[in-house]
């Protein structure tokens, strides 16, 4: 009996002890869990893009989505963070591209013009490429426009002013980024060349031998290995910019989004890398108030944005992608005062060219001498499918005609009233209107995803853009 009680007693305490055991596990995790949560909630994303749609306003993001395929959504829609930014200048409510993309590289407001320097034209501001490249991480710069135009410039170069193309594009060779794609140097063309002060030589000769390889076309940009420096581009217009999206349907051409998914697969690396990408080409289409133009380039730009996803799908814990404009072009409305509540989108899909394109055709017939209104008119209804063109709008295509083959100045490309005079026709029976040929000061939707996103909730300035991914990121706003 005696030993009965005894192993009883022994039962009850080991019973005790292993519910304190239990209890003590609960409440208190082992170290090694402890310190993965610690680093899990301290973690910084190793992976950053910026996404900048030059001109993208609200109504355009819209129009894109309005004129997809049935069942067919924009990826940057789908982000689950949604903000708005204001877009002001130093000294004016409507920017420019160089002031705003200096205020999204910096966090800095800047004066019309200046290229991530103070308003002062003295101090240089410190981009958030340049923190992400003290932290060792690696760079890459993408735009569907020349590669030292206003936005892409402000986040690897600084001058007193963006028309200095030259001296801008020479300091892509002294950056030390790892990769620049989409368009050409326009500071490279000879008539660019001759204005600077302190002509260094050729920009593609100074790349090579800062040891940029040189990518001209998809074979050899597929062939550079990762961890390379590249500067890669292959066809480009007059302004070294790629052609409209909607102008680029033969195929064999680098798009945006190729240059976007090379440049992620040549800077993936174990400390991470800041890609930036701009869709310039929809500030252009909307300077042209070609609003057909504007929804294809808004597509082709989120294209892009779907290949920073299946980046972030494979590292969910360790990118941000924001995306953003510099500001709004063309005061776009969709809806007019014509149409009253009804819209008719559909009649852009008729447009198999962009204005600037048809502009190009419009400028061969004035050479040619013998191309009549009527066969002018055969041509807007093949490449615009408008038909049906009543007396008051004929007689307003005529006079826009006739005003471009008789201008005072013979075998150029400019005094072209055709065109636009095709276009706005188009979108007035679409339902578009405009109220500008530039930029407005209308705020621009920002959207988000991935470590750190939520911080962009909300209505903030332009200049937090970047002071949230600085923040997020653990970059050093000062200092190497």
């Amino acid at each position: 009996m005696k030993g009965y009680r005894q192993k009883e007693s022994l039962f009850r305490v080991l019973k005790i002890a292993l519910l304190l055991i239990i209890v003590v596990s609960v409440s208190y995790p082992t170290p090694r869990t402890t310190q993965a949560a610690q680093k899990d909630i301290i973690r910084t994303p190793h992976y950053l893009f910026l996404f900048i749609g030059d001109g993208m306003g609200a109504a355009q993001v819209k129009l894109s989505s309005a004129l997809l395929e049935s069942g067919h959504t924009l990826a940057m829609t789908s982000l689950p963070v949604l903000g708005m930014a204001t877009t002001h200048s130093a000294e004016r409510l409507i920017t420019d591209s160089g002031a705003a993309a200096t205020a999204l590289a910096t966090g800095s407001k800047t004066t019309i013009g200046t290229i991530s320097m103070a308003g002062n034209h003295l101090d240089t501001l410190r981009t958030v490429a340049e923190m992400a490249k003290a932290k060792r991480m690696k760079i890459g710069i993408v735009s569907s426009v020349g590669i030292d135009d206003a936005t892409p410039a402000c986040f690897y170069a600084h001058n007193a002013s963006r028309a200095n193309l030259y001296d801008i594009a020479v300091q892509m060779a002294s950056s030390g980024f790892d990769y620049f794609g989409g368009g050409y140097s326009l500071g490279n063309f000879p008539e660019n060349q001759i204005k600077s002060k302190t002509f260094r030589g050729d920009i593609t000769t100074l790349m090579q031998s800062a040891h940029y390889l040189l990518a001209r076309n998809n074979k050899e940009l597929n062939t550079i290995k990762p961890g390379t420096r590249c500067w890669a581009y292959s066809d480009y217009d007059s302004k070294g910019a790629l052609s409209f999206a909607m102008d680029r349907r033969n195929g064999g051409k680098i798009e945006l989004a190729e240059f976007t998914r090379e440049g992620i697969r040549l800077l993936d690396n174990p400390k991470g890398f800041f890609m930036m990408v701009e869709g310039g080409k929809i500030d252009w289409a909307c300077h042209a108030n070609d609003a057909a133009a504007v929804a294809h380039d808004v597509e082709a730009f989120d294209k892009a944005i779907e290949e920073a996803l299946a980046f972030y799908h494979r590292h969910p814990r360790e990118t941000l992608i924001v995306v953003t404009a510099d500001h709004e072009c063309g005061g776009l409305s969709l809806g007019n005062a014509a149409n009253g509540y009804e819209t008719r989108f559909d009649l852009l899909r008729h447009q198999k060219i962009s204005q600037q394109r048809f502009a190009e055709k419009v400028h061969t017939w004035k050479q040619q001498g013998t191309i009549t209104f009527p066969m002018a008119l055969d041509s807007v209804k093949v490449y615009f499918g408008l038909e049906n063109v009543d007396a008051g709008d004929r007689n307003a295509l005529q006079e826009a005609y006739l005003t471009t083959m008789k201008s005072d100045a013979p075998g150029t490309k400019g005094n072209d009233a055709f065109s636009p005079a095709v276009t706005s026709l188009l979108n007035r029976r679409a339902a578009i209107g405009w109220s500008s040929n530039a930029h407005t000061a209308v705020p621009v939707q920002v959207f988000a995803i991935g470590r750190g996103a939520e911080a962009f909730r909300g209505f903030y300035d332009n200049t937090d853009i970047a002071k949230k991914i600085i923040q997020i990121a653990g970059l050093k706003p000062s200092g190497k």
